[in-house]
C-alpha cells in the first residue's frame, strides 16, 4: 500500500549479527512504511527484532558484528529536499540525520544519559548542534521542554545530575531530549515503561499533541496493547524477525488474521469477560534465530499447524487495502475452517473512536 507523505519506506530489510557462535538472523526481510503525522506501533514478545529494526534505521547497531544483509531504508522529506537510502550512509554522514531528522527515546534512560553531565547541559548540547539558537535560547527551550514532560520546577531539574533523579524522572528527561530538535521521525522504544500511570498518560498525550502540531511520524515499540490502542494509527506484529501481520489499528485489533496475533490479543484481560473465563496463552518459546525454522516460524507453537506450515514459509496475503498477514490459513486452497478466538464487531469500535 502506498501512503501519502511517506517519510520512511523499508523494503525487504534483513539484519544479522555475526557472533563467535554463528550468524544470528535478527531481522528477516521486513517491509513497512511511515507517513507524516502517523504513529506505527511495532508489537511482539521480547527478542522478535523490534529494537534491532529501529536501531538499524538510526544506524546505531555496531557494524560489525551487525550487518545489513539486504534491503533498503529510504527516507524522504521533500520540504528539506531529502531523498536518501540510509543503508548507503556511513557513520559520519548519519550524524546530520540523528537528532535533527531522527530522534529516539531509549528504553533504559540511566544508560542513555551521561552520568557526568547535568541534564540541562545534555539537552542544550543537542539543541546547539542541530539548530541556530544561541545558548540562552537553548536553555529556555530546554527548561520549557522539561516542564512539558511533567517535571516540577524545571529550572532546578535543569541543573541536576541523572543519578540524583528517579527512574521515571530520568525517562522524562530522555523524552525532552528526544523532542528538543523537533525531529521529523521519532522512535519510541518502550518510552513509558518506568513511569506510573498518571505520568504515562501525560507523556502519551504530549506525544500525540506534538505529532499533530509538528506532523511528526512516530514508530512506537511497546508490549502494552492498551498503549497501542491509544497511540497507534497502524500496527505491525513482529515474530522471530518477521512482520507476520500488519494493518490499521482497527483491522489488527478487531479483525486479526494470524494465530500469533490472536494469542497476543487474547492474553489481555477484559473488564467484561466472564468471571471464570481463562486468558489465552501461547505455549512454547520463540525459535532460535541462529537457525530459523524451515517453514512458518510460528508453526511449532500454533494450534492450527498443518503440514505445509512445517515445510514452506507462508506468503504475504492481502486481506484488504493495507491489511496483510503471513499465514497458510489464508490460502484459498486451505480447506481448514478456523474461528478466531478473538476479534470484535468493527462497527462498535468505529462508534467508540468517534466518541473519543
Amino acid at each position: 500500500m502506498e501512503h501519502n507523505n511517506c517519510l520512511l519506506d523499508i523494503k525487504d530489510l534483513a539484519v544479522s549479527f555475526m557472533t563467535a557462535n554463528g550468524e544470528v538472523k535478527a531481522v528477516r526481510g521486513i517491509d513497512f512504511s511511515l507517513s507524516k503525522g502517523e504513529t506505527l506501533a511495532i508489537v511482539g514478545e521480547s527478542g522478535c527484532g523490534k529494537s534491532v529494526t529501529v536501531q538499524t534505521i538510526m544506524r546505531l547497531n555496531q557494524e560489525p558484528p551487525a550487518v545489513i544483509k539486504n534491503g533498503s531504508i529510504r527516507y524522504t522529506n521533500p520540504e528539506k529536499n531529502i531523498d536518501v537510502d540510509i543503508t548507503g550512509l556511513n557513520n559520519k554522514q548519519m550524524q546530520k540525520y540523528r537528532g535533527k531528522e531522527f530522534s529516539m527515546i531509549f528504553q533504559d534512560a540511566m544508560t542513555s544519559l551521561n552520568p557526568t553531565s547535568r541534564v540541562g547541559r545534555q539537552i542544550c548540547e543537542a539543541i546547539l548542534k542541530h539548530t541556530t539558537l544561541n545558548y540562552k535560547e537553548a536553555k529556555n527551550l530546554a527548561v520549557e521542554l522539561l516542564g512539558k514532560v511533567g517535571l516540577p520546577n524545571p529550572e532546578a531539574v535543569f541543573a541536576r545530575y541523572p543519578h540524583t533523579m528517579s527512574g521515571g524522572q530520568r525517562q522524562r528527561v530522555m523524552i525532552a531530549l528526544a523532542l528538543s530538535c523537533n525531529p521529523t521521525v521519532l522512535f519510541a522504544d518502550e518510552p513509558t515503561t518506568a513511569l506510573d500511570v498518571t505520568i504515562q498518560s501525560q507523556i502519551l498525550d504530549l506525544m500525540n499533541k506534538l505529532k499533530k502540531d509538528r506532523e511528526m511520524g512516530i514508530i512506537f515499540i511497546t508490549h502494552n496493547l492498551g498503549v497501542v490502542a491509544r497511540m497507534a494509527d497502524r500496527v505491525a506484529v513482529m515474530y522471530a524477525g518477521q512482520i507476520i501481520e500488519s494493518g490499521t489499528l482497527e483491522e489488527v485489533f478487531y479483525q486479526p488474521k494470524h494465530p500469533y496475533t490472536w494469542g497476543l490479543l487474547g492474553s489481555v484481560p477484559e473488564l467484561k469477560k466472564k468471571e471464570n473465563s481463562r486468558l489465552l496463552s501461547i505455549p512454547g518459546t520463540p525459535p532460535d534465530l541462529f537457525a530459523p525454522p524451515k517453514g512458518c516460524s510460528f508453526a511449532a507453537r500454533c494450534p492450527h499447524c498443518m503440514k505445509a506450515c512445517m515445510q514452506y514459509e507462508p506468503e504475504r496475503y492481502q486481506i484488504s487495502d493495507g491489511h496483510y498477514a503471513k499465514c497458510w490459513l489464508l490460502d484459498e486452497e486451505c480447506g481448514k475452517e478456523v474461528v478466531p478466538p478473538v476479534g470484535r464487531d468493527l462497527s462498535v469500535f468505529k462508534t467508540k473512536r468517534k466518541e473519543i
